[in-house]
């Protein structure tokens, strides 16, 4: 039986059984980890209640046939009780959690960098200090970025000539120039690029300065990049709350051409 020890943060959990979970962790050494709590749905259970999405938690297992099994467990930040009565930073952090998921597909792999991602959002998101719609974004743009899907921003994502450009093509890889623009590319306002640059180089007063109308346009092109390149939606992002800004939709703010 082999022990090893690992700090993570709790992505999801299901039922096993009467009184057992399998809890998926993002680890900061050995990636994505799916393991077994036993009895943790009990009520007498030592470390049932540490083990919920959100979680960051030091835990220790042991390596199992199929699944580890977790045996120890410490919390190293409730990150929930800062989210979990805030319904637009609860929403984003489930958009949060469920992207890292997706995009550390292969356990067992060593996904540092997201990791830290990770916990750097959770941690932004429970301060309550920024709008928990730019941490996301700024979460998913970096993530992107990570895996080798981040949009072209400041330069032409087909021939690489400098920009700003004003035409936007998800399937293209981001901005686009007059000469390679496709059909179907959308025309966001030029302070939307700017604060999609802004997040993913950390550049917060330049983002935290931008209105909200470009905030939700942003969001719109985020959420459609990441679609492509998963080749599916995350399910969490049509609960986000994007009250805060205008009526009309992000997606409906960009004129196609």
């Amino acid at each position: 039986m082999a022990l090893y020890r690992d700090t993570g943060v709790v992505l999801r959990v299901q039922k096993l059984g009467e009184a057992d979970r399998i809890i998926t962790l993002l680890t900061r050494k050995h990636g994505k980890v799916r393991a077994v709590g036993k009895g943790v749905r009990r009520m007498s259970s030592r470390f049932g209640a540490r083990l919920e999405p959100f979680g960051h938690v030091d835990v220790q297992l042991y390596t199992g046939r199929t699944l580890d099994v977790i045996t120890q467990v410490q919390t190293v930040d409730a990150f929930g009780a800062g989210l979990v009565s805030d319904y637009p930073r609860y929403t984003a952090g489930c958009a949060v959690l469920e992207a890292a998921d997706r995009l550390s597909a292969e356990e067992g792999e060593p996904v540092l960098r997201l990791y830290l991602l990770l916990v750097g959002a959770l941690r932004a998101l429970a301060d309550g200090v920024r709008d928990p719609m730019l941490v996301m974004d700024a979460f998913l743009l970096r993530a992107m970025t990570q895996a080798g899907w981040a949009p072209a921003l400041t330069e032409c994502a087909r021939c690489g000539r400098p920009g700003p450009h004003r035409a936007f093509n998800v399937a293209a890889g981001g901005s686009i120039c007059e000469t390679c623009r496709p059909s179907g590319s959308v025309l966001p306002a030029p302070e939307t690029l700017r604060l999609l640059d802004a997040l993913l180089h950390g550049d917060w007063p330049v983002a935290e300065a931008i209105e909200q109308r470009p905030r939700r346009e942003g969001s719109g092109l985020v959420a459609a990049h990441l679609q492509w390149h998963l080749e599916r939606s995350l399910r969490s992002l049509p609960l986000v709350d994007r009250r805060s800004g205008e009526p009309d939709d992000a997606a409906q703010a960009s004129t196609p051409v």
